[in-house]
């Protein structure tokens, strides 16, 4: 069979593109299967597949050439105008605008328009101007209003290096520690039941919880603690006895601005033990730039909300069980370094 290189069909004149549609779809309606269609005209599978879906719904209407939308200036809006909104929105939130609105949707890139310039566009018309700009509708990330993107940038540009730097030449062992707590009704994942039948999960009743103090490095080590009562710096101080107890070398620990982490109680035992461990903190509000968390959320995932516990005490042991199983895999633990917004701490 006659293979091709993959191309860009959004590229490709609509004249073109239409008849690459069409020609792809007669051969799979011919018994030719989609991934062998994905080669032979030389685009991904997901295009095909998006090709065919527009046949089956709409018939050959749905594989036509369409005008693309407009490349910064067309329509009603003067090219400085487009670029100013394009702008506009690229570098802030509605809300900051003094805009009613927590997302940009197209009612809201309308109000902006209107607000700045009077023009009045149709919800089509700014989805086409939004298209022909390369903005896409996404599912944001959820982040605190108090997040400091100042302070972001500035632990991930000098703060940060700073640090590594430094256990570079002190030899100490960059940790990153967070606490979590696993609740037994936390549920994740789904669950397979006949069509239209919501699956149902049986419940105890009984609700109860238990806490997890961990510490992972980049280079796949492991520290934890699973315990019952509440998170207080007492419960901190005894963890960090242990991870230093357990490392050679001195330890260098990253985590959040939690009361707890800023105590009294534990500043005092840091500076009892400055030889040993120093510890550093993130921007507040900055969950996702600590790769621990990346821990906390497969435990929440895979320790708690797919194996229902009847105890505490069994809630306890699956925690421990699966931290064990963890700990023995140090290319698992390497791997939550893997996810974009804590890559900067993987080297």
């Amino acid at each position: 069979m006659l293979m091709s290189m993959k191309r860009d069909a959004r590229k490709l004149q609509p004249i073109v593109q239409e008849e690459l549609r069409r020609r792809a779809v007669a051969a799979i309606h011919g018994g030719m299967r989609q991934v062998e269609a994905a080669e032979v005209f030389g685009v991904a599978r997901k295009t095909v597949w998006q090709w065919l879906t527009a046949y089956t719904t709409s018939g050959d209407s749905g594989l036509a050439a369409r005008k693309r939308g407009p490349k910064g200036g067309g329509g009603k809006l003067k090219g400085w105008q487009a670029a100013a909104i394009c702008n506009l929105i690229r570098d802030h939130h509605p809300e900051q605008l003094k805009l009613p609105f927590v997302l940009w949707t197209s009612e809201a890139v309308q109000r902006l328009i209107v607000r700045r310039f009077g023009v009045k566009l149709s919800a089509r018309s700014v989805r086409r101007y939004l298209q022909g700009w390369g903005f896409t509708p996404q599912k944001p990330v959820r982040r605190a209003y108090e997040r400091d993107p100042v302070a972001v940038t500035r632990w991930l540009d000098q703060e940060y290096p700073v640090i590594r730097a430094r256990s570079k030449v002190e030899k100490a062992k960059l940790y990153w520690g967070d606490a979590m707590g696993a609740r037994s009704d936390h549920q994740a994942g789904r669950s397979y039941a006949p069509r239209g039948q919501t699956p149902i999960r049986p419940g105890t009743g009984n609700r109860f919880g238990a806490n997890v103090l961990s510490a992972i490095t980049n280079r796949g080590d492991l520290a934890f603690m699973v315990f019952k009562r509440h998170f207080t710096a007492r419960v901190f101080v005894r963890f960090l006895r242990r991870l230093v107890k357990h490392t050679e070398r001195k330890v260098f620990l990253i985590v959040d601005g939690h009361p707890v982490h800023r105590s009294q109680t534990v500043r005092n035992w840091l500076d009892r033990h400055r030889a040993r461990m120093e510890m550093f903190f993130l921007p507040a509000y900055s969950p996702d730039l600590n790769p621990d968390e990346m821990l906390n959320q497969d435990i929440k995932a895979n320790a708690v909300g797919r194996k229902r516990a009847r105890t505490q005490s069994e809630l306890m042991r699956n925690l421990r069980g699966y931290l064990n199983c963890r700990r023995d895999n140090p290319s698992m633990v390497m791997r939550y370094f893997h996810e974009k917004s804590v890559r900067y701490a993987a080297v």
